[in-house]
C-alpha cells in the first residue's frame, strides 16, 4: 500500500509522529515522509487498517509500515495473524540485509521499528473507529465483502476512506452497501507487494476528485507507481493478461503448438519473461478460472471471457499449477 491523504480528524496529525531512535535514521526518514505529504496541502493518512492476513494483506501491511504509517492488520483467525506477522518479519529481514549490508545495528533497528508500527486485531469494527484508511484484502466473494463493508460503514467515522484490493470484482458493486460511495475506491496491489511497483487505482463514477487525489498521493507516498482506471472488468493488467492466458490455452486445445513451444515463442518472440501457460501455472489455474467464470457470468456474450474446457478440466482434477505440483507443467 502507499501513503494516503485523508480528511483526518482534527489535530490527528498536527505534530510529527515520533518513533524510537535507531542508528539507521528511521526517525529522520519518517519525519521527512510525513512533512513531504503534509506540505502538499492535503492531510496524510497516519493510520491504515488492512483487513485480511493472507499474502496480499501482509504484504500491504509491511509496505505501509515501512513508509511511516501506523498499521493494524485484521483477521478473524489469531493463527493467521501470527503467521502473517512472522512472514512480515522474515520479509523485512531480507530487505534489511540488502539495505543495511554490513550494518547489523541498522538492520535490526529497521526491522524493529517497522514491526513496532504494526499491530493486529480480530475485530475490524473496533479498529475502524480510529483509522484513516481501510484496505480490504479478503476472499474474492461479493457476499462476504458486502457483509464486511456494511458492518464497517456503520462503525467508521465519515472521513474514513474505504478501498478494496480486489483483482476482479466491480468496486462500485462492493461499495453499493455503504453510504460513502464518494470515498470508496479500488487499490489493486500486485504480489509480492514489497517487490511489485505498480498500484492500480480504480475510480468509480461516484468517487470524488478529492478522494482520487488522496489515493494518488497515498500511492506516491508508498513508493508505488500508480495508474488510474475506470471500474471495468479486470481493470488494466488483468483485463489484458487473463484473456491472453485463456487464448494461449485455446491455442493449445486447437493443436496449434505444444505448451512448451507456445511459451518459448512468447518469451523469445515477444520478449516476455515467462510464457503464458507457465505464467498461468504460477498465477494459479483456479485463480484464472475463478476470474474468467466471474466475467463470463456477468458478460456471457464476450467470447474472450469464456473459460477454456482444458482449464476447467485441470482445476477439476486438482491440478492448479505450481502450488499443487502440476498444471500445464509438472513442478
Amino acid at each position: 500500500v502507499s501513503g494516503f491523504l485523508w480528511d483526518t480528524r482534527s489535530g490527528r496529525d498536527s505534530v510529527v509522529p515520533t518513533l524510537s531512535t535507531c542508528s539507521c535514521g528511521i526517525n529522520a526518514e519518517f519525519g521527512k515522509q510525513w512533512y513531504q505529504r503534509r506540505v502538499r496541502g492535503v492531510r496524510s493518512v497516519s493510520h491504515v487498517t488492512v483487513i485480511g492476513g493472507g499474502l496480499m494483506g501482509s504484504g500491504i501491511a509491511q509496505v505501509a509500515a515501512q513508509t511511516g504509517h501506523k498499521v493494524t492488520l485484521v483477521d478473524l483467525d489469531e493463527k493467521v495473524l501470527a503467521s502473517s506477522t512472522s512472514r512480515i518479519s522474515k520479509s523485512l529481514a531480507r530487505v534489511a540485509k540488502k539495505k543495511f549490508a554490513g550494518d547489523d545495528e541498522g538492520a535490526k533497528g529497521f526491522v524493529d521499528t517497522t514491526m513496532g508500527a504494526i499491530s493486529t486485531s480480530t475485530s475490524a469494527v473496533s479498529v475502524v473507529k480510529e483509522t484513516d484508511l481501510v484496505i480490504e484484502a479478503i476472499v474474492e466473494n461479493m457476499a462476504v465483502k458486502h457483509k464486511l463493508f456494511s458492518e464497517l460503514d456503520g462503525a467508521a467515522p465519515d472521513n474514513v476512506i474505504f478501498t478494496s484490493n480486489t483483482s476482479s470484482l466491480p468496486i462500485e458493486e462492493i461499495a453499493s452497501v455503504t453510504n460513502r460511495k464518494d470515498r470508496f475506491g479500488g487499490l489493486h496491489f500486485f504480489n509480492p507487494v514489497p517487490m511489485m511497483k505498480l498500484l492500480e487505482i480504480v475510480r468509480t463514477p461516484q468517487l470524488s476528485e478529492a478522494t482520487l487525489d488522496q489515493l494518488k498521493a497515498f500511492g506516491k507516498a508508498m513508493g508505488k507507481t500508480s495508474v488510474v482506471c475506470s471500474d471495468s472488468p479486470g481493470f488494466i493488467v488483468n483485463r489484458l493478461l487473463v484473456p491472453n492466458l485463456a487464448e494461449a490455452i485455446r491455442m493449445l486445445e486447437r493443436g496449434v503448438a505444444s505448451a512448451e513451444d507456445i511459451d518459448t515463442a512468447m518469451r523469445l518472440g515477444a520478449g516476455h519473461p515467462m510464457g503464458p501457460l507457465q505464467l498461468a501455472d504460477y498465477v494459479g489455474l483456479d485463480t484464472c478460472l475463478f476470474i474468467l467464470q466471474g466475467w463470463n457470468e456477468k458478460y456471457p456474450n464476450v467470447e474472450l471471457f469464456q473459460p477454456p474446457a482444458t482449464l476447467e478440466k485441470l482445476v477439476g482434477e486438482g491440478k492448479l499449477g505450481a502450488k499443487s505440483g502440476e498444471g500445464f507443467y509438472k513442478y
